[in-house]
């Protein structure tokens, strides 16, 4: 006979297992949007790679209720300095992109 705490047991792995899978497939979206920004702002995204670093539930805009996710990601323009940028999700959509002011290489063609 199965015990109800092996039931419990059972379900909350998974949940867990369900969670994992869509965080997954969040951050893979997130990622490939944080790229697609880099390479049209002409920016190089470190470690090809964003981190997760905040997570909250939050309505979206038909008033549901949404997991809010922020990753962090590091990029370069010059590949000398290193820069913090935001890549922020509500459920499976991109809400923003976001980096701080951050310097420019000197671009010789425009000089001319």
């Amino acid at each position: 006979m199965i015990a109800l705490s092996d039931i419990s047991l059972l379900l909350l792995v998974g949940l867990m297992g369900y969670y994992y899978w869509q965080a997954q497939g969040v951050r893979e979206i997130a990622l490939r949007a944080t790229r697609l920004y880099c390479q049209r702002e002409n920016l190089q995204l470190l470690d090809d790679s964003i981190a997760l670093r905040a997570l909250w539930v939050k309505r979206d805009a038909s008033g549901r209720w949404r997991l809010w996710r922020g990753y962090q990601f590091e990029f370069t323009v010059s590949g000398e300095e290193r820069y913090s940028g935001r890549t922020v999700t509500l459920g499976r959509f991109i809400e923003s992109i976001q980096v701080p002011p951050h310097r420019m290489p000197d671009d010789d063609r425009n000089l001319h």
